[in-house]
């Protein structure tokens, strides 16, 4: 079904939230699979997926136990939302020469957007690969390279960042509005309906008005 980009950000951030992970990770998550989705990809999907993986995770086991060298995570596998706020953190080095290797992070594709937002950072295109796929975006546009259809790979993969050596020629433009099968979107739904409180008694009470008293 087709949703407005607002529509994707909003859940997606909730969602994110409702999962256990912070507000800042869930705001740029948000932020992450609108852009995926303006480019016809399928970031709902794959937000979905991470989230289930990482249900009650604590956030320091999935995230890069440092940021020097390759990243790692100490239960093996990193997490590409909270890996890609850290290479969004990072962009300077790529604006050095230098390049972010990140070992065993799965759905690597969640990881683009944080990579378009370091080429707005740097004023200058990224590339990012893993396996045998080179996507390379200035920011906005995007084109992708994947012979062997591998943009929605869910295992964990070596990713590589890098600077690009010049902008694409090919780079498609964003659309305004997104996609997502009714599945992932009614999943996102219940991760979101987590950061709801329960009602009580005393809510019951104060949302009624009048409460228990009568004042007539």
């Amino acid at each position: 079904m087709s949703y407005s980009l607002n529509e994707i950000e909003a859940l997606s951030k909730r969602a994110t939230r409702g999962a256990g992970l912070s507000w800042g990770i869930a705001e740029e998550t948000g932020k992450a699979t609108r852009w995926l989705a303006s480019h016809d990809l399928p970031g709902v999907s794959l937000l979905v997926d991470v989230l289930r993986q990482n249900d009650a995770v604590a956030r320091p086991d999935i995230a890069p136990q440092s940021l020097d060298g390759v990243w790692q995570a100490t239960s093996g596998t990193l997490c590409p939302l909270v890996s890609g706020a850290a290479l969004n953190d990072c962009a300077g080095r790529l604006s050095a020469g230098h390049s972010v290797e990140m070992a065993n992070v799965s759905h690597p594709l969640l990881v683009v957007p944080f990579a378009a937002w370091a080429a707005i950072h740097i004023k200058a295109p990224v590339a990012v690969t893993w396996l045998d796929i080179t996507i390379e975006t200035d920011g906005f546009g995007l084109s992708v390279d994947d012979p062997k259809v591998q943009i929605n790979q869910t295992s964990p993969v070596t990713l590589i960042c890098t600077s690009a050596l010049q902008k694409s020629n090919a780079l498609s433009a964003p659309s305004h509005r997104g996609n997502a099968n009714q599945a992932a979107w009614q999943a996102l739904n219940a991760f979101a309906l987590r950061t709801y409180a329960p009602a009580t008694e005393e809510s019951r009470i104060l949302g009624a008005g009048a409460g228990t008293s009568d004042n007539d």
